[in-house]
């Protein structure tokens, strides 16, 4: 059965899961996004990359600043849809949206509800340490990420970065999607609450989280550097330069927080110490260690900070 959608998204996350959707011979009515923001050097507006495959699909693309004018509900509203699929869309979807659709709005999540609503769960699941996490098909209430779940999928985080965990799941999500639709065009969706308890709040990372403080655990600092790689990737400082570190190991070393203690660029920190294996620099491309110390020497005794 073909269902008449308005898909509502933003950021590369959502692009799977609309391609998917297209694929399913699915109608899309309208792709909602936010509106172009300035990107670059030159600060020039740029399209989000769902607009970006919307428009390659000739999608009609809307781009309200906000969904609580009467006049933005009144065109939901007279799109008469059988459901809005919303991934990571970045607005809030009032009362008079939600109610909209016949089948209702379905919000794909990427984390294991109730842990990590919010904004950034992806990032705060491997930054605490979590051994696992996975997409949700939820449907939308008022509530922030507290529908009830229709169906998902787990998966195990290892030592997956953030940007290898973002595709797996966007991938992962757009399948998951697509069987959640259809089993609700079949009657066959069990919707399950959320849990009381357990609920966790997944904030958006700030600038000031992404310094790396050598004087916390080396495990702590390693769930902060791979939570933050590829972007905004966490960084420290040396010689006057700032540099991103993309991904390091653990290692049984000790020494003065921050000092580097051998040539393979181990990093003390204030518990064990990090062997850094992907860098970079300002306006410089990513580069394992031993490229990036031909042209940046640090030498044992050397202090990061």
């Amino acid at each position: 059965m073909v269902l008449r959608l308005a898909f509502m998204g933003t950021p590369d996350f959502a692009v799977p899961t609309l391609v998917e959707l297209i694929g399913q011979g699915h109608e899309i009515a309208a792709v909602y996004t936010q509106p172009p923001r300035p990107k670059g050097r030159g600060l020039e507006s740029e399209p989000s990359p769902l607009a970006k495959i919307a428009e390659a699909h000739d999608l009609p693309v809307r781009t309200p600043a906000t969904l609580k004018d009467v006049g933005a509900q009144a065109e939901f509203a007279d799109l008469s849809l059988d459901a809005a699929i919303v991934v990571a869309y970045g607005l809030l979807l009032p009362k008079p949206v939600l109610d909209a659709p016949k089948l209702g709005c379905f919000n794909l999540h990427g984390s294991l509800l109730p842990r990590w609503r919010g904004a950034a769960p992806i990032q705060r699941a491997i930054m605490a340490g979590d051994s696992e996490t996975g997409v949700m098909v939820m449907r939308m209430e008022e509530g922030l990420d507290t529908g009830p779940v229709l169906m998902s999928e787990r998966v195990a985080i290892g030592r997956k970065t953030y940007g290898e965990l973002h595709d797996e799941l966007s991938r992962l999500g757009a399948d998951l999607m697509a069987r959640a639709l259809a089993a609700l065009e079949r009657g066959s969706i069990v919707e399950q609450p959320q849990p009381a308890e357990g609920a966790t709040y997944a904030k958006k990372i700030s600038k000031d989280e992404s310094r790396i403080d050598w004087t916390r655990s080396g495990r702590e600092l390693d769930f902060l550097i791979r939570a933050l790689s590829p972007s905004p990737g966490a960084w420290c400082e040396a010689n006057g330069e700032r540099l991103k570190v993309l991904y390091a190991e653990p290692v049984p070393r000790n020494g003065k927080p921050g000092e580097v203690l051998d040539d393979q660029l181990t990093v003390a920190c204030g518990e064990g110490a990090l062997r850094l294996t992907r860098l970079q620099r300002a306006g410089r491309g990513v580069m394992d260690a031993q490229e990036f110390l031909r042209g940046f020497p640090l030498t044992s005794g050397a202090l990061l900070n």
